[in-house]
C-alpha cells in the first residue's frame, strides 16, 4: 500500500497476544516493512521484549496487557482495547491470533475495518467443552471481521469445513531473508557453547519452537531411539521453552539438548545439518521457511500448511504424517545418512523461499488486503481466496 501524495497514509492497530514464537515473528516483519512502505503503525500488546523491539522499529506501541488464553480476565481486556482503538484511531485494526482476534473484535464490533489473522485455529488446540466453546466463538465473531487472512488455503478451508463464515484472504507467510542466510554448519556450531564442544562429525537435527503439545516434541523425542540405532552419535537439540520442558526433560536421552529460548534462531538453523518440526497442527509455520532460507533441509509433519510451504520436489524425502514417529524416524533417518540428498534439497528449498515466500511479498499483499477493505471491497464468503500479492513488490525484490 503505497499512499499518493494528497492521501494520508493509513493509520494501521496490529493487536497481538501472544508475544513470543511465530505469530511475535509476523507482526515484527509486518511492522518493519509497513513503516518502510509510509504507513502508520501501531500495535496493542503487553509490555516485554516484543514491545520493546517494536518501539526500536519506530511503531507507536501501546501497552495492553492481556493473558494468552480467555478467562474471567477478558471483560477487562477487551475494555483496556476500546481504549486504546479510541485514542489510536486506527483506519484498520489487524487482529493476530486466537486471544486477540478474540478481544479485538469484541473491542470494535465492526465499527472499524478489521482484520483477523488466526495464525492457526484456536477450537484445534483444545478439545471438549473448551473446543466446542472456542468453535462457537469463531462461527459468531466471524461477523465482525471485514477479512479474515489465512496464511495457508489449507487453514482456510479447515474454517470453513467447521462452519467459520469468514470473508477471506490467503496470505502466505513470509520471512526476512536478511535475517536467514546460509553458512557452512562448522563455523556456525563454533558460535553455539553448547554444541561447539561435540564431535564435529556427530550430525545435528534442531527443532524451533514453543515446547507445546501442538509442536509435537514428544512424537520427535519417541522417534529420536530408532533414529539413533541407525546413527549412533547424532544428536538432537530442541530450541524453544514452554509448558512441556520439564515433561519432555524427564524423557529425554542424554544425545538431547535443551537450549532454551533465543533471540535469533538463524545460528541454530545454520548449525544443524536437519531441521526437524513435528506439529499437530499449524497454519503455515514459520521455522520451516526459516531453516530453508539457510539452505537446510527440513522434515514436517503433513499438517495445514505445510504442504503449500514446501518446494513439491521436497514433499518426498520431507513430508511425513503428523504423529507418526515410525514415519518421523524413517524420514530423519533416510536423510541423516545421504549428505548429497540434504545438500540438493537444501539449496531448492533456498530459491523456493526467496521466491515463493519473501515477507515483502507478504506485507504487500497485506496491503492489497487492507486497500481493498477501506474501498469497501469483500471476498464472497466461503469461496476459494486467491494466494494475494502485488506485481511491483514481486518485480522489486527480484530487480
Amino acid at each position: 500500500m503505497h499512499p499518493s501524495p494528497t492521501d494520508p497514509a493509513p493509520r494501521v492497530l496490529h493487536v497481538t497476544q501472544p508475544v513470543d514464537g511465530g505469530v511475535a515473528r509476523v507482526v515484527t516483519d509486518l511492522t518493519r516493512v509497513q513503516l518502510a512502505a509510509g504507513l502508520r503503525v501501531a500495535v496493542a500488546c503487553p509490555e516485554g521484549p516484543l514491545a520493546t523491539g517494536l518501539r526500536a522499529l519506530g511503531a507507536d506501541v501501546r501497552r495492553w496487557e492481556a493473558t494468552r488464553s480467555p478467562g474471567p480476565a477478558l471483560a477487562g481486556e477487551v475494555r483496556r482495547l476500546a481504549r486504546v482503538v479510541a485514542d489510536v484511531r486506527p483506519d484498520v485494526v489487524h487482529a493476530h491470533s486466537a486471544k486477540a482476534g478474540l478481544a479485538g473484535r469484541l473491542a470494535v464490533r465492526g465499527r472499524t475495518a478489521t482484520v483477523f489473522q488466526p495464525h492457526a485455529w484456536s477450537f484445534e488446540a483444545v478439545g471438549g467443552v473448551t473446543g466446542a466453546l472456542a468453535l462457537g466463538w469463531e462461527r459468531w465473531g466471524a461477523r465482525w471481521a471485514g477479512r479474515v487472512v489465512c496464511v495457508s488455503e489449507a487453514e482456510r478451508l479447515r474454517g470453513v469445513r467447521a462452519g467459520v463464515g469468514g470473508r477471506w484472504s490467503v496470505v502466505p507467510n513470509g520471512i526476512d531473508p536478511a535475517g536467514f542466510c546460509p553458512e557452512p554448519a562448522q563455523s556456525a556450531r563454533g558460535r553455539l557453547p553448547l554444541v561447539a564442544g561435540l564431535d564435529p562429525r556427530a550430525p545435528l537435527v534442531v527443532c524451533v519452537g514453543r515446547l507445546c503439545r501442538q509442536k509435537g516434541q514428544d512424537v520427535l523425542l519417541r522417534a529420536w531411539r530408532p533414529v539413533l540405532r541407525r546413527v549412533p552419535g547424532a544428536r538432537l537439540v530442541l530450541v524453544g521453552d514452554g509448558p512441556d520442558r520439564a515433561r519432555l526433560a524427564a524423557r529425554a536421552p542424554r544425545s538431547v539438548l535443551f537450549a532454551g529460548a533465543v533471540a535469533d534462531a538463524a545460528p541454530w538453523y545454520r548449525a544443524a545439518d536437519l531441521v526437524v518440526l513435528p506439529s499437530r497442527w499449524e497454519g503455515m509455520a514459520l521455522a520451516p521457511l526459516e531453516a530453508m532460507a539457510c539452505e537446510r533441509p527440513v522434515v514436517v509433519t503433513d499438517v495445514d500448511g505445510a504442504r503449500e510451504s514446501l518446494p513439491g520436489a521436497l514433499a518426498a524425502s520431507c513430508l511425513v504424517p503428523p504423529e507418526d514417529p515410525a514415519a518421523l524416524a524413517r524420514a530423519v533417518t533416510g536423510l541423516l545418512l545421504d549428505p548429497p540428498l540434504r545438500a540438493s534439497l537444501g539449496r531448492l528449498g533456498r530459491r523456493h523461499v526467496l521466491s515463493t515466500h519473501d515477507v515483502r511479498l507478504t506485507a504487500a499483499a497485506v496491503a492489497d488486503v487492507y486497500r481493498d477493505l477501506l474501498a469497501g471491497g469483500a471476498a464472497a464468503p466461503d469461496r476459494p481466496a486467491e494466494r494475494v500479492a502485488s506485481s511491483e513488490y514481486r518485480e522489486s525484490i527480484h530487480s
